[in-house]
């Protein structure tokens, strides 16, 4: 059981791990993965704030951006024990992730790119890192209420995407 006191979720999640019956790293992934609930469900675009920017700055070519910038995609997010799945469906393209809050993995982007992930929880945000050829970026997301922001960061370029999740 977590129990309530100040302090950040990762002193949350440290207190869980040392106290908790069932092993350090299952305890860990299960108080984590109980930490993404507020993000489970379907989850539709809204608005979208400097999209192609960001898709530029990937490194994404013209005709996929122009594709992407009028895609709606729908994103549905599920937790199955320690492991979390992310679904994004589109007319274009559907993709699936699936993945341990705070451990390394492999992926393949949905425009392709081979990267190094990393999902974390930070200050109740879902925080995924990739990683690859020496450059980073950042997708954060947050729930408040019915409302998902998604914000994507590379270098200096900062987008914004907002979703409602669906009833």
């Amino acid at each position: 059981m977590l129990m309530k006191f100040k302090g950040s979720v990762k002193h949350q999640l440290y207190y869980q791990l040392t106290t908790s019956r069932g092993g350090p790293a299952s305890s860990f992934h299960r108080a984590a993965a109980n930490m993404v609930e507020a993000f489970v469900g379907t989850w539709n675009l809204k608005e979208s704030d400097k999209f192609d920017d960001y898709m530029k700055e990937l490194g994404v070519g013209f005709a996929t951006r122009k594709i992407g910038n009028m895609t709606k995609p729908t994103t549905i997010i599920s937790v199955e024990g320690d492991t979390v799945t992310v679904k994004t469906q589109s007319s274009i393209k559907n993709t699936e992730l699936s993945f341990k809050i705070g451990k390394d993995f492999d992926e393949t982007t949905a425009d392709d790119r081979k990267v190094k992930s990393l999902v974390t929880i930070e200050d109740g945000k879902l925080v995924h890192v990739q990683k690859w050829d020496g450059k980073e970026t950042s997708l954060v997301r947050e729930v408040d209420g019915n409302k998902l922001t998604l914000t994507l960061k590379i270098g200096d370029v900062v987008c914004t995407r907002r979703y409602e999740k669906a009833e």
